[in-house]
């Protein structure tokens, strides 16, 4: 039991079912599924599939938090992303063409993942903190986005692109395939290759880790690189999800989110030791947590202190501080609750 209690992914399940029952409780609808044409529905098929942009930064965050940095602008990146993306469906004389769709796929992941070398040029070589870094980028990208819709909700009805985040495959989601493709294949180059011990050593000690002759401003500069492919990708899940380039609401305030969701994840802001299945339960109670926010008629102004207070509770629930000192406390109170008993033992 107690290295159940250990396992750094005990608390973040145990939030996650625990939402999950409270939600079922309240309306036992919520785990209910139904079968319309071959596809599934449901609230927790919702939440898989809106769960998918999420996903994929969050992943992106885990391995830049684990080189000890952090990547502010991966909302900003998304923005630029959707922008070129639908900027080339728009103005292409087949917006249904397969063809057109992809080109304009690749491009917007492609200018993503310049922003991302460019944010790992600054911390790895240029030297610049990461949260400084970044924020450069998170101020001037949606200004980039903005330039390249002309400072205007660009909108398009293309059926190819439509599907990336509403269409169907073997009745689930597609989106929900292509976070699922994010994580396994992260999975295997972090976990079954020597890329993740490395990643984990320079988080821990970069110069002890160079010292040792491991290239930590190439792993470094990789795992933003990383985090901003990744964004890109959710950039085309999100503008495909409303068929729209918003520069300004496209991704807005998702840094946050992914980072509440590595933290909860069980990975440390101190960079070293990550967890990709913490990440991805992490991001699965984010989302159940925002399904049960609207679930209570909670107002939008408001669902951001009731979820920073959840939040709030689950890491400190998950802090081994507190529990260190809960068990002190406990230990503390055994003595006394056990000498009255004691002491009637020895008067008999």
């Amino acid at each position: 039991m107690k290295r159940i209690l250990k396992n750094r992914l005990f608390w973040p399940v145990l939030a996650l079912v625990a939402l999950i029952v409270i939600n079922t409780i309240a309306r036992p609808s919520f785990i209910s599924i139904t079968v319309q044409g071959g596809q599934l529905y449901g609230p927790l098929i919702d939440i898989l599939r809106n769960s998918a942009p999420l996903m994929l930064v969050a992943l992106g965050m885990t391995i830049v938090i684990a080189t000890r940095g952090i990547d502010l602008s991966v909302g900003a990146v998304m923005a630029v992303s959707g922008a070129v993306a639908l900027t080339i469906i728009e103005g292409s004389s087949d917006p249904n063409g397969l063809g057109t769709v992809l080109v304009a796929i690749v491009v917007g992941v492609l200018v993503a993942l310049v922003l991302g070398v460019w944010n790992g040029f600054l911390v790895a070589v240029v030297g610049i903190q990461p949260i400084i870094a970044t924020l450069v980028l998170m101020l001037a990208g949606r200004g980039i986005a903005l330039l390249i819709t002309g400072g205007f909700i660009t909108t398009i009805n293309s059926e190819p692109y439509k599907f990336m985040a509403q269409g169907y495959v073997l009745g689930l989601p597609f989106a929900l395939y292509v976070s699922m493709a994010a994580v396994v294949v992260v999975a295997l180059l972090e976990r079954r290759t020597a890329l993740g011990v490395l990643t984990e050593a320079v988080g821990i000690n970069p110069e002890a880790s160079r010292l040792a002759g491991v290239r930590s401003r190439g792993i470094i500069w990789g795992a933003y690189a990383a985090s901003g492919l990744l964004a890109g990708l959710a950039g085309i899940l999100y503008s495909s999800n409303i068929m729209a380039a918003d520069a300004n609401a496209a991704g807005l305030y998702i840094e946050l989110d992914a980072i509440l969701a590595v933290v909860l994840g069980g990975t440390s802001l101190m960079g070293g030791k990550f967890s990709l299945a913490g990440t991805v339960v992490g991001v699965f109670t984010i989302q159940t947590l925002k399904s049960t926010i609207t679930f209570l008629g909670v107002p939008p102004a408001v669902s951001p202190l009731f979820l920073a207070i959840v939040v709030v509770i689950v890491v400190l629930v998950q802090s081994p501080r507190l529990r260190s000192v809960l068990a002190r406390a406990s230990q503390a109170l055994r003595p006394r609750n056990s000498s009255p008993q004691g002491g009637s033992e020895v008067a008999s």
